[in-house]
């Protein structure tokens, strides 16, 4: 539990850590935030000795193929959120992971053909329903929380089909394995250029992007060692703490604006997540009183 709600409060102050390196491009950011999870998490294959194990996955083609996959789209969700938050749109990011429950079910249905319950169907039809209402009513397409959503929630099931035979630390040494060159390559071209931050602004913002790959890498591997330890369901709960946290950082830190189309948007959402809890919740009750008896039998 205590892995569980650190992971999720580390990423519900995300967007506190990356304001204080706005001085930076978000590409930069992204750049040694990226280059330096990989440093970190291939020191890591050293010292919990899993080299062997990385170079199993390595030589699977196929393996490391989909690895790589999940490591663009991971990159892909990292780029949109810290652009999405040194541009003022952290409650648009809160409202990506509001509504990446949601994405994932829908993923199930499309993608591994798995049949929806009624209040599933519901709190998809609901959120799909908010969205439109935040558009219509906004003036645009919620196009951060959107993409945020969309590449969290093939990232995640992307990972569901290899979680049961690669590690945590050794799948993301390989996620950033074949963008780590390309990272260095765009940092060192931006200090050859004249244009990066890293040395340009004082101590602590160098300080700052070289932990970036801590910051990353830190609450990753929290989650994936609380996944192993406590219910789904549970994890399942805990896991607004993190859009809540960025929600109230975007509303009552960062000020942003929320018209009343918005708000009844976002209420439509937590209408749907909450029919969505309960049924989950309820379904794995069922499971329980089922499996029990097989076990005393």
């Amino acid at each position: 539990m205590a892995l569980a709600f650190g992971a999720y409060l580390l990423w519900g102050a995300f967007p506190l850590y990356f304001k204080l390196l706005s001085a930076a491009d978000p590409f930069e950011i992204i750049g040694h935030r990226v280059f330096w999870t990989f440093v970190l998490c291939l020191a890591g294959v050293l010292v919990w000795r899993e080299w062997g194990h990385l170079r199993q996955v390595l030589a699977d083609r196929s393996l490391f193929w989909r690895l790589s996959a999940a490591g663009l789209l991971v990159t892909v969700n990292w780029s949109i959120y810290v652009w999405g938050v040194l541009n003022d749109h952290i409650v648009d990011a809160a409202l990506g992971y509001f509504i990446n429950p949601l994405v994932t079910v829908a993923l199930a249905v499309l993608v591994l053909h798995e049949r929806l319950r009624t209040a599933q169907k519901v709190a998809v039809g609901v959120g799909a329903v908010a969205v439109v209402v935040i558009a219509v009513g906004y003036g645009q397409v919620p196009w951060v929380a959107l993409s945020l959503a969309a590449s969290f929630g093939l990232y995640g099931l992307m990972k569901k089909q290899v979680g049961g035979i690669v590690s945590p630390l050794v799948g993301l040494t390989v996620e950033t394995a074949l963008l780590a060159p390309l990272a260095l390559g765009f940092l060192v071209w931006l200090q050859a250029s004249g244009t990066s931050a890293y040395l340009a602004h004082g101590p602590g913002l160098t300080v700052g992007l070289t932990l970036a790959g801590v910051v990353t890498a830190v609450p990753l591997l929290m989650f994936a060692a609380a996944s192993s330890r406590i219910p789904l369901s549970m994890m399942g709960l805990i896991q607004y703490l993190t859009p809540v946290i960025q929600f109230s950082l975007g509303v009552w830190v960062n000020h942003e604006v929320m018209p009343a189309p918005r708000w009844i948007g976002f209420g439509l959402v937590w209408v749907a997540l909450v029919v969505l809890t309960v049924d989950s919740l309820r379904a794995a009750r069922t499971r329980d009183l089922v499996i029990e008896p097989e076990i005393m039998d």
